[in-house]
């Protein structure tokens, strides 16, 4: 079985800063790490390998220091990896990340299975997933927090649900992203950490994908952050109190009027 895992670096999120004038993340000067929620995928990816033999492939995009994370999944066991790479891809919303991604993965061929986490701690949009399954033309799951069964063509996962669990069967190719219930990820083994270090890792840009500037980074995004602020505390507030049958019709006034309000006891 061949397996692709989409992983990103990501700031730190103790340490994140927003830049006044592009209102984007600050990368420069923070730590960068694995995105948390992708290491589970990473994890999940080598439990499905360990069961149904095959490979794996890393890919991830961003600018070149970005390769930190596909050495570091080589550490962790992942038999090979993919940076894309191109000041073209910056600014990059998920409609065109998952133009490049997508393209990336079809380009490896034949890939069986693409896993990704459930979203990323510095979007938080949960949309990379399931856009690349949409670009691929695959049937995907979220949220699998489980497995019953794999076989090449075929996999049987447990959906997290918010009253329990579904059991969902999916064939393949297909993807998934994954939520942390779907087990702890292993530590980074000697002899990957030194295979990482020596590991030459291939790099694409735009072009080698077949993707022209107006479809990738903010040429090639349908959103863009016109605005970041804190939300301000203070104004006005109304505290309402009497039987629920009153209350109830000034709340709705209230709201109306954009009114804060506060219910009594």
């Amino acid at each position: 079985m061949k397996i692709a895992v989409c992983i990103k670096q990501v700031p730190d999120t103790a340490n994140v800063k927003l830049d006044p004038e592009t209102h984007t993340l600050k990368r420069e000067g923070v730590e960068s790490i694995v995105n948390p929620f992708d290491l589970f995928a990473l994890e999940a990816a080598l439990r499905i390998r360990e069961q149904a033999g095959g490979e794996i492939v890393a890919i991830t995009m961003g600018p070149p220091q970005a390769e930190a994370v596909i050495k570091e999944a080589i550490g962790y066991g992942v038999d090979e990896g993919l940076l894309l790479s191109d000041r073209a891809f910056a600014g990059a919303d998920t409609w065109a990340t998952t133009a490049a991604l997508a393209k990336a993965i079809e380009g490896l061929g034949g890939v069986d299975l693409v896993v990704c986490g459930k979203q990323a701690v510095d979007g938080d949009t949960a949309q990379v997933g399931p856009g690349i399954a949409q670009r691929l033309g695959l049937p995907h799951v979220a949220f699998v927090k489980g497995f019953r069964e794999i076989e090449n063509r075929r996999l049987v996962v447990e959906r997290q649900m918010d009253d329990g669990f579904d059991v969902v069967e999916m064939p393949l190719p297909g993807l998934i992203t994954v939520v942390r219930e779907v087990g702890e990820p292993r530590p980074p083994s000697l002899k990957g950490k030194m295979r990482a270090k020596k590991y030459a890792i291939p790099m694409k840009d735009a072009a080698q994908l077949g993707l022209e500037a107006g479809q990738v980074g903010l040429a090639g995004s349908f959103t863009q952050v016109v605005k970041v602020f804190a939300p301000s505390h203070g104004g006005e507030r109304h505290r309402l109190e009497g039987p629920p049958e009153q209350t109830g019709a000034q709340v709705i006034d209230a709201l109306v009027d954009n009114q804060v309000i506060m219910l009594g006891s």
